[in-house]
């Protein structure tokens, strides 16, 4: 037993294999929503997210307290997080400090680690050296979250192209 780790860059397709891997468990599926719609372009995918997901799931929309999601969410379900990137991005500008978002996201890996389920997140850490301090230190914390949450998971694969990689041990 033990959560997925699904990393990549946007439109991917994390959400999508996130979902089938979902379908196939033949349980409960509580999925944890991230995202707030702060526009309108946004309202609008959350709106269409919620309506591709069957009506036996559970939905959480939490943008903040992820630890308080996991925990609520009854222990044979299968627990989909997306996405690490908005929550990251979240608490940050909710005035959270990189050391308090390490903290939360050892607590919430560790907690994910005992269960079945899946959790989505950006692979930010490729491309080039972001121009200004906020998007510097987004792509920094959310680096060392993506680390933390794979130390713990059971498998972790990166997509690229809607094309999986599985991803091997630490680095050595």
């Amino acid at each position: 037993m033990g959560f997925v780790l699904i990393l990549g860059g946007a439109r991917s397709g994390k959400s999508q294999l996130a979902g089938r891997l979902a379908r196939e468990f033949e349980g409960p599926v509580t999925f944890v929503a991230t995202a707030t719609p702060d526009d309108a372009e946004m309202d609008e995918r959350i709106r269409r997210h919620r309506s591709e997901r069957p009506p036996r799931w559970s939905t959480v929309e939490e943008p903040l307290a992820l630890t308080d999601a996991i925990r609520a969410a009854p222990p044979s379900d299968f627990v989909i997080v997306d996405c690490l990137t908005l929550w990251v991005s979240n608490l940050l500008t909710a005035g959270r400090k990189p050391d308090e978002i390490h903290a939360r996201a050892a607590e919430s890996a560790r907690m994910l680690a005992d269960r079945r389920g899946v959790v989505v997140s950006n692979e930010v850490g490729l491309g080039i050296v972001p121009a200004n301090p906020l998007a510097r230190r987004f792509r920094d914390v959310l680096g060392g979250v993506n680390a933390t949450f794979a130390a713990c998971a059971e498998r972790s694969l990166l997509l690229v192209a809607g094309r999986t990689l599985e991803l091997g041990g630490p680095a050595r």
